[in-house]
Formats: C-alpha cells, structure tokens, sequence
C-alpha cells in the first residue's frame, strides 16, 4: 500500500466518532472523571494491540501509556503527547458541552481543542497504520497524561518513570502549525507599601495607587535582559492581571478619604530559552529600584509564586533543522499541497505546554503541533473538522517517516 493510498484510508467516521466519544467523558482536571477517561484510553490502546498501562501521577490520579512495539533494524522512537485534562464549562453555550456534537464544519466540546482533538489524532493515525498491516522498526509512544493544568505533573511523573523516545509530538492546539519555540511562565506578586495621609495633607503622603498606576504600564511592556535573538524577544511579555489597593496589609476599603498606603498586584511573565526565572525577577526587580526614586520613600516586595506542587512550566525550543521539524514540515507538505507555517509563532508561543517538559528534563527533540486553537477555551469550544482528519494524516505519514516501515510501501 503506498503512502498516499494510506492516507486515502483514514476512516473518517471512526475519527470523528472517537473524538466524540471523548468529548462525551467529563473529564474535569482532578476529579474521577479524569480517571476514567485515563482507564478509556488505556482500554483503546489494548484493543489496537498496544502494550498499555496505567501509571501513577501524584494526587492519586493516573496517566495512560501505550507502546507499539517496533521491529528494530533502523528507524526512531517516537513519542506522542497529550493531555486528558480540561477546563470546567463557562457560561454562554448554546450546545451541550459534553455530547460531541459534530456538524457541517465542526466537532464541539468542552476540551475538544485544548485538546482532545490532538489526543484522537495521534491514536487514529496510528489504528490507521496498524489497520492496514503496516509494520514499524521504531517504537511508537502514545502518552495520555493528566495534570498538564497544575503545571504538567503528569507528564514529569511520566519523564521520572523512564518515559523516553528519540523524538515527540506534543499535540496542543496550533491549528496546524509548527511552533519551534514557546515561552515560560513565571507568576508574580508585588506589594508597594506607602505613607498614608488624610486626603487633606496628600501632598505629604506616598500613594501606593499612584505608584502602582505608573508602574503597570511599564511592566506590561517590558522585555527581559538575556533574549538569544530577535526570535526569543518576541515571546517575551510581562503582565499585571490583579490590582488591590487600600489601607494597610488587610486592605481596608472603608476609609477612602485617606490616600491608600498599600497595593498588592499580581502577574505574570512570558520569557524564552536562555532566560530565567532568576533573571525575570531581577528585572522586575530593576524596575521596581526606578519606581522607588520616581516615589522617594516607597518600598516593594517582589514574589515568586510558584507553588510547591505546580511545576513551573518552563520555555521549549527545537532547531527547525531538527529531524522532526523537517518531517512534520513535509507531511503537511504532503497532505494540504503548500508549506506549513513553522516558527515562533503568536499567540500559541505565548502558551505553555509539557513539550517544554520533554525538552528540558528529558532533553529531548521535539514539536509542538495540534488541530485546534482558533476557537479554543471559548463557549462553544470547538474544532474544524478538517484541521481535525488532516492532523491525523499528518501524524501518519511523520510516524512512518520517523518510525520506518519495515517493508517499503509501494
């Protein structure tokens, strides 16, 4: 069977049916549903003839591994990653958020872009080859993991377990697009403490709004020292998302006609490879040491808010001359006739993902690229269908030409 009869044979009625069968799982992050979903797809994976298994994630939650086991002889592992994890449902559906409903142009869902769509993909493209009797040297790794929303602790547990192939795929929402870099998120806190004042004598007193009114601004444009390349600034972003200001630590709101003394903002930043936490705060830092002389008397307090058990989700980048680059660039060649947009690429680069994960407790080469992304985390979530079946074709054709056909496919 050659390549292009291979992708002729995608069942597309199968795909949509899969997807939707997991959209119809209620699969909330931390809660029994997630659970069940996990042991759904470890059934799935059995039934195509995969060695799977549950395994551990701290909380007492559960990934789902699969493996293909190839012939050797030549050819690269390959790793598919995915969370099975979602957001919970807002307000202002119009569709039932858990039926899988697919229509002319879309599959709906909760999850269903971020990212379900990417989780089916990679299953099908691989029932897909095994359907058709086609025999692999590499090994295929299929990772369904949980906890990719607390800061990707399923997919450590599974790097710490041993979890390892020559490349990866992660699946998250890019609407098909090759992203070679994404930036890190650091979370932050800043308190600006003042000097109050009855409004009467305010020209006597520090006002920690007025600080925090000059201040928001500048933090919200700011880049960081350290950037590789123009490439890297470009995901560089500071963000102040919180503001309370008032009286004193406990923020009193009831006095207003006194100038308010205390502000606590909270943010977040987006850096790039080769930048650090260490070397963001020192930033923030800096700009906090120039607010001061603009407010003689002010003083800050910076934190890191990083929590004990959320990992902070570090930056990813993989040369475009990487092998998997290269192989996914010419799968979509293949599949939708143009070249596919590959680079550092706004606004997924702003995102994190456990690709990042791979790359740097792993160390190894890898590509974010999944259906999925315009209209992600929205009401109506929702995914185009045929983003959805040519993700799943281009998935094919990179697992043979990573993995090798151990007969050639003519």
């Amino acid at each position: 069977m050659t390549p292009e009869a291979l992708l002729q044979s995608v069942d597309t009625e199968f795909c949509l049916n899969f997807l939707a069968r997991m959209v119809q799982h209620k699969s909330y992050s931390a809660t029994e549903g997630e659970r069940v979903l996990a042991q759904f797809m470890a059934q799935q994976m059995r039934t195509l003839g995969l060695e799977s298994e549950l395994t551990p994630v701290p909380g007492d939650r559960l990934n789902a591994i699969g493996l293909l086991r190839g012939a050797g002889n030549g050819g690269h592992s390959l790793l598919f990653n995915g969370h099975l994890d979602t957001n919970p449902v807002t307000e202002g559906w119009t569709v039932d958020p858990w039926e899988g409903k697919i229509d002319d142009a879309f599959i709906y869902g909760i999850g269903v872009s971020n990212m379900k769509a990417g989780d089916a993909a990679y299953f099908c493209a691989l029932k897909t080859l095994i359907d058709a009797g086609v025999k692999l040297k590499g090994d295929v790794i299929l990772t369904y993991v949980v906890g990719e929303l607390q800061g990707g602790i399923g997919s450590l547990a599974a790097i710490n377990q041993g979890v390892r192939a020559d490349y990866f795929i992660n699946s998250e929402p890019t609407d098909l697009q090759a992203l070679t870099m994404h930036a890190g998120s650091l979370m932050f806190t800043i308190e600006l403490t003042g000097d109050t004042r009855h409004l009467s004598k305010r020209e006597q007193a520090i006002d920690a709004i007025a600080a925090a009114v000059a201040l928001i601004p500048q933090v919200n444009s700011m880049t960081f020292s350290g950037a590789r390349s123009e490439e890297h600034l470009k995901i560089n972003r500071g963000h102040v998302g919180t503001v309370h200001g008032a009286l004193g630590r406990d923020l009193e709101e009831w006095r207003p006609p006194q100038v308010a003394d205390f502000v606590r903002l909270k943010g977040s930043a987006r850096f790039a490879p080769g930048q650090t936490v260490a070397s963001v705060l020192s930033d923030i830092r800096a700009l906090l040491d120039k607010l001061c002389q603009q407010f003689p008397g002010l003083k800050y307090q910076l934190f890191d808010d990083g929590e004990r058990d959320r990992p902070t989700m570090l930056p990813f980048e993989v040369s475009p001359q990487s092998p998997i680059v290269q192989s996914i660039n010419r799968a979509y060649q293949q599949v939708r006739g143009e070249a596919q947009p590959t680079g550092v690429i706004t606004p997924p680069a702003f995102y994190g993902t456990d690709a990042a994960h791979f790359y740097q407790h792993a160390g190894m080469e890898g590509i974010v690229c999944g259906p999925g992304g315009k209209f992600n985390t929205m009401p109506d979530e929702r995914v185009d269908i045929d983003d959805y079946l040519d993700m799943v074709r281009i998935y094919l054709l990179t697992i043979l030409d990573i993995c090798q056909p151990v007969e050639p496919l003519v």
